[in-house]
């Protein structure tokens, strides 16, 4: 039976250790996609920082850092 549990702690892992390289990817990705849909930069500029902050809100920010956590509201409310 597959532990889910693992294989996301495995995926956090790795946008820590390689966060770097990923966003360097993603940025690849959207020149080439940009060079072949012309008049859509706008669009995949945002699908490419949506991407981004997704893989920020999941790995953390920076290799080492602890992704942020969800603010819970103070007690009683």
């Amino acid at each position: 039976m597959v532990n889910f549990d693992e294989l996301k702690n495995k995926a956090q892992d790795a946008l820590k250790e390689h966060g770097d390289k990923i966003e360097q990817g993603l940025d690849k990705a959207g020149d080439f996609a940009k060079s072949k849909f012309s008049g859509q930069s706008d669009k995949i500029e945002g699908g490419v920082e949506k991407a981004k902050d997704f893989l920020g809100k999941f790995g953390g920010d920076k290799p080492g850092e602890e992704p942020p956590r969800e603010q819970q509201p103070p007690a009683g409310q």
